[in-house]
């Protein structure tokens, strides 16, 4: 098989001969070792679209959907009675552990009493105090994910400004919300050829930059039209792209000075710290967004907003004529989600919890450091928190276009592969790894063992 540029490049050191035929054998075992789940995803065919309830979940690199019984702590059950170590964790959705005990409690008590009902409970009060707290903003409202929070404050933020555009970070993620799926290609912005039934042009009201370039973002904020910047505080879905030293210091110079406000997704990168990214390195945002992990894997989300903003969002709602607004949905704030964040905030997201995690989040990459320079690999490893990742370059990418060249998903697919055969998951989407508090030394030793094993598999024989 010819290799691209790219891929020639992610290559180097292996013996891509040797790693087919291991690509090959792991295939063979993976189907004789998983006869449940062939039986599962044979049958699901029939009645779900690509065979499978989110058509992402074929993206593990499986010959077919690999099928969960059960999830606890830091371990994940198939239907097969594989015991998997599991460094994905829902890809943060599990970020503290696969039903915590507080939450599986509230869930429990919840559940005699009602899940959803449009009215407000206790728990809403409690949570709405417990974010403030905890991530400085002293206004908050609810969502079901973090692509509605992301939808929904860019809607309060363009009310509130009277501005229509916004400005995005090449490569970024932030859900599903149709506004960010622009990107840039050789300089010039594009709206994204995978994104389906998009029937209008994005590029009318979407900006994207590069991350890292502030020459670019002063510039793009210069006409005064761009109602906000809607940005990760270090980039993580097309790999992890750190920001430059001093970057967000000169960043929210220049927003401040175009008049545009800020809003931090934190959905992966409150793998930071109690507080996220931004509270950590002192990063004064107008708004806030957290999804996945805040209801300990219930679905539900959050976004919050300084005061000055919620005062323009309420005189913006005012001031509109009746009817619906296009935020919240007849679920948003059930009763359900505000118990479990409830739990969440006040006894899983605990500075010890996260204690326990960023230690073990550091053993890891060491290891991984040792293991990827034993085998001779020009590959290096970035950490957020209890967010680690190995990238197939010598050093971490610096913007999005960067971290895009470097993607090669026949290797991912390959290594991801190899580790489930050998008992332990990561994402499948990159190479990304997360710690939970129920993670331990054991298990990351396993972990550092079969990527041991699977790279004498694809390196030249020593």
């Amino acid at each position: 098989m010819d290799a691209s540029p790219t891929q020639r490049a992610s290559r180097q050191g292996l013996d891509w001969a040797r790693a087919e035929a291991f690509l090959a054998a792991e295939r063979a075992r993976f189907a004789s070792d998983n006869s449940r789940s062939a039986e599962l995803a044979a049958r699901a065919r029939h009645h779900l679209l690509f065979g499978v309830p989110l058509h992402w979940m074929n993206d593990w690199g499986t010959p077919f959907a690999l099928h969960v019984a059960q999830a606890s702590g830091a371990q994940v059950t198939d239907v097969d009675g594989h015991t998997l170590i599991d460094f994905c964790l829902g890809d943060t959705g599990a970020m503290l552990g696969h039903a915590p005990a507080p939450v599986a409690a509230a869930v429990a008590r919840q559940a005699a009493r009602g899940y959803t009902t449009m009215l407000a409970t206790e728990d809403a009060a409690v949570v709405g105090e417990l974010l403030a707290q905890r991530f400085g903003l002293p206004v908050w409202q609810f969502a079901m994910s973090a692509t509605d929070a992301n939808r929904y404050i860019v809607r309060w933020i363009r009310a509130a400004t009277g501005r229509k555009k916004i400005l995005v970070f090449n490569g970024c993620y932030h859900g599903t919300i149709e506004d960010v799926f622009v990107d840039l290609v050789d300089g010039r912005p594009v709206q994204r050829d995978s994104l389906l039934g998009q029937v209008h042009n994005l590029l009318d009201h979407t900006v994207v930059v590069e991350f890292n370039d502030l020459a670019a973002l002063d510039a793009a904020l210069a006409g005064g039209d761009v109602a906000c910047v809607l940005a990760e505080p270090v980039m993580t879905n097309i790999g992890m792209v750190l920001p430059e030293p001093g970057f967000w210091d000169e960043a929210q110079k220049i927003i401040r000075r175009h008049g545009t406000l800020l809003v931090m997704d934190e959905t992966h990168t409150i793998s930071t710290g109690p507080g996220g990214y931004a509270r950590a390195h002192g990063i004064d945002a107008d708004a806030l967004v957290l999804g996945k992990p805040v209801g300990g894997g219930v679905p539900c989300a959050v976004y919050g907003m300084s005061a000055a903003l919620a005062a323009r969002a309420e005189q913006a709602k005012r001031e509109a004529p009746p009817g619906h607004s296009g935020i919240g949905t007849t679920l948003t704030g059930n009763m359900l989600a505000m118990s479990t964040m409830r739990a969440a905030l006040s006894e899983v997201m605990t500075p010890d919890a996260y204690g326990h995690m960023l230690g073990l989040a550091h053993r890891l990459a060491a290891g991984l450091r040792r293991v990827i320079a034993h085998h001779g690999l020009p590959w290096c490893v970035t950490q957020v928190g209890a967010r680690t990742e190995f990238q197939f370059c010598p050093a971490p990418p610096r913007n999005g276009s960067e971290a895009d060249r470097i993607l090669d998903g026949e290797l991912e697919h390959l290594i991801h592969l190899g580790l489930l055969n050998r008992g332990v998951m990561i994402t499948p989407f990159h190479n990304m790894m997360l710690v939970c508090p129920q993670t331990t030394d054991e298990h990351v030793a396993s972990l550092l063992g079969a990527l041991d094993e699977v790279l004498v598999r694809v390196t030249p024989p020593r």
